[in-house]
């Protein structure tokens, strides 16, 4: 399981189109996503003032798009990235935080 933290309305908005495409892919070539242990982490660092999020428990062998573990130098620890759209049917869970 991966997890990625997302606006709920960005979410609503990727649920009527059918996959989930955040800025981060057109800029990066990637979509940001997190092993449980490092959840905690993202929100501390990137979403400390955020309102209405969600974390999307996501089952990584139901992606369609190519996932790997990259490592990160800002923090030492290698996360997953997900390389292409998010499909839908891969989030398996829908955490309000």
């Amino acid at each position: 399981m991966i997890y990625h933290v997302v606006k709920h309305t960005d979410w609503q908005l990727a649920k009527q189109q059918g996959f989930y495409a955040p800025p981060s892919l057109s800029a990066e070539g990637f979509i940001h996503t997190s092993k449980a242990d490092q959840v905690a982490g993202v929100l501390n660092r990137y979403y400390k003032e955020e309102k209405e999020l969600l974390l999307l428990h996501i089952d990584e062998h139901k992606l369609q798009s190519p996932f790997i573990f990259e490592f990160s130098g800002s923090v030492n620890q290698e996360f997953p990235h997900i390389y292409g759209r998010l499909n839908i049917d891969a989030v398996v869970k829908e955490e309000t935080l």
